[in-house]
């Protein structure tokens, strides 16, 4: 899937007024992902998506250790994701679960699946939610 096209699938789901929305979504949602990942898992999910999007999961990456794969849950995932996209709660948590549903077609060969088995049942809910959920 091509950069606009993720952008534009993230904007129209998310009801989001402009482009530059949807980036911030995009942002904040990846970022605070690639913090909960393990490095390697969140390198793989980010070589799997536009350069310019799978640098949101690389920007929180500990280079040359393990990995971050810091423990938080749900109520923090979604108290992250606001405080970087400067949304409430209940938004930010619809927000995250609309870009994990496009990072999800965007992607191949179950890697989400990959990253669901990564994350505790609480988030995994989130990935497996969707716009409509």
């Amino acid at each position: 899937m091509q950069h606009d096209h993720l952008i534009g699938q993230v904007q129209a789901r998310a009801h989001l007024r402009s482009r530059g929305e949807a980036e911030t979504a995009c942002r904040a949602t990846l970022e605070t992902l690639g913090e909960r990942l393990p490095e390697g898992l969140a390198d793989n999910l980010a070589a799997q998506l536009p350069r310019e999007i799978g640098e949101h999961l690389r920007r929180t990456e500990v280079f040359g250790g393990a990995g971050t794969g810091e423990r938080f849950d749900r109520h923090d995932f979604i108290e992250r994701v606001a405080a970087r996209s400067g949304a409430d709660d209940p938004r930010a948590a619809y927000m995250a679960r609309v870009v994990l549903e496009v990072v999800g077609e965007a992607t191949q060969g179950g890697m989400m699946n990959k990253v669901k088995d990564a994350l505790p049942d609480d988030i995994r809910q989130l990935v497996s939610a969707g716009s409509t959920g």
